[in-house]
């Protein structure tokens, strides 16, 4: 995705909707995502050579050419492109139509995040005996191992968010500050940044689900553990507790801009040398060309900060899949055209675009990674991003309701942003509330 905020916060409504996946987990599904992946490769063949129409829904702007390349390719198919709302618009839109039993579509853009959730309530198909089984070289270990829940594959990987550092280069000039390279040294530019300018921050924060289990899982925290409908949460891990000891450092000295993310403040901060640093997913240099014009030039691309000098770990920040809904009516015709647009020709289409790929044909190609950057004064900022993309820390799993406990994120951990509780204590809160929506939906949480 190139240009859609890839963190919001969640409306009550549609997660209330959404929510309702979890309960239908633990209520029995009569279809178990797979009574039709039985012909595997040759029923994907046989289905372009009948042709027919799917409908594909989903946000992601450089999908619009990747259909036409694809109805082009094969003539006696069509592609029903639509847009029926961004992220949770679009699972509250879903969910609807599945419970309805009508007007499921064949394709649905679905974020990493809120993948178990659509797995787990068998709203998506194992895709894995029409090929995805057969992909694992295919794409960047973070986005691959997104897709997979309980030996199974329930989308295809369409675009990555591995972590770096966004630094406007001037700013850190000016005030004579070293780009961080740990997380302590980022608490001690934070300080050198503010004292030299009182209205200039390192960054802005005031609270983000996304942002914060990034971090806990670039400091190596597994606070959520998923075996089927068993759940733990353990938000007090050592990831957890290291990245609440370090954050709670930023909040007591009041060096974080209090400034929402996508606000126009945030792009006016940004553009000003305001706001210095942004620490997100490797999808953001499109949303900085695009929203933030007077900072060309100015900015640059580091290795995310390190919780231990010397190391390379990483995690991802957004990113979403493809997935197939199990009422699709065409799932092997379904199956073709994600394939072609995330492991396929669409790939390279879409990257063309300036989306950022979680295949590592793409990833690794010279085109890509030499890729110099005008915005960015030059650098070859793809080199750092795909770098990346190969140091993402493995093992980490997000809830099968984990739209739910982000949409509680504000009144639990959020609370340490504007009061004097602390994060620690805002993740045991977090904590204790999850595991009761979980527990209140059929799941076995300790």
């Amino acid at each position: 995705m190139i240009t859609t905020p890839r963190r919001r916060l969640l409306r009550a409504a549609a997660v209330t909707a959404v929510a309702a996946l979890a309960l239908s987990a633990c209520g029995g599904a009569s279809d178990d995502g797979k009574s039709s992946n039985t012909g595997g490769a040759k029923d994907v063949a046989a289905a372009l050579k009948k042709g027919g129409t799917i409908t594909v829904w989903a946000w992601e702007p450089t999908l619009k050419a990747v259909a036409k390349d694809f109805e082009a390719e094969h003539p006696n198919v069509k592609v029903k492109l639509v847009n029926a709302g961004t992220g949770n618009d679009q699972y509250t839109a879903l969910q609807n139509a599945v419970k309805a039993g009508k007007g499921v579509p064949d394709v649905a853009q679905i974020e990493y995040y809120a993948l178990p959730q659509f797995s787990l309530a068998k709203s998506v198909a194992d895709i894995s005996s029409f090929g995805a089984s057969g992909l694992d070289s295919t794409f960047t270990p973070g986005p691959w191992a997104s897709v997979k829940q309980n030996n199974g594959i329930y989308g295809l990987p369409m675009d990555s968010g591995p972590m770096a550092l966004f630094y406007n280069k001037e700013v850190f000039d000016k005030y004579k500050v070293a780009v961080p390279k740990t997380w302590d040294e980022y608490v001690t530019a934070a300080e050198k940044i503010h004292a030299a300018n009182p209205k200039a921050y390192i960054a802005n924060d005031i609270g983000d689900a996304g942002f914060t289990t990034s971090m806990i899982w670039q400091a190596g925290g597994q606070p959520f553990k998923v075996d089927g409908e068993k759940v733990s949460i353990n938000l007090g891990d050592a990831g957890s507790k290291r990245f609440a000891d370090t954050w709670q450092k930023l909040l007591d000295k009041k060096l974080l801009a209090p400034t929402a993310s996508w606000s126009d403040g945030w792009y006016k901060g940004l553009g000003d040398g305001t706001i210095a640093t942004l620490t997100l997913g490797a999808w953001m240099p499109a949303n900085l060309e695009s929203g933030v014009k007077a900072g060309a030039g100015k900015w640059r691309v580091a290795p995310m900060p390190q919780w231990e000098a010397g190391a390379n770990a990483t995690s991802e920040n957004g990113g979403s899949s493809l997935a197939i809904p199990t009422a699709s009516k065409n799932k092997a015709l379904a199956y073709a055209f994600a394939d072609y647009a995330t492991a396929g020709k669409g790939a390279q289409t879409r990257v063309d675009a300036g989306a950022f790929p979680a295949t590592t044909k793409q990833i690794n190609s010279p085109e890509f990674v030499n890729k110099k950057s005008d915005y960015f004064g030059g650098q070859e900022i793809n080199k750092v991003l795909a770098a990346s993309a190969e140091d993402v820390v493995k093992g980490w799993s997000y809830l099968p309701f984990q739209v739910y406990a982000n949409s509680i994120f504000n009144d639990t951990v959020g609370k340490a942003y504007v009061s004097k509780t602390t994060l620690a204590d805002g993740l045991q809160d977090w904590q204790k509330k999850s595991v009761s929506y979980g527990d209140q939906q059929g799941f076995t949480v300790n």
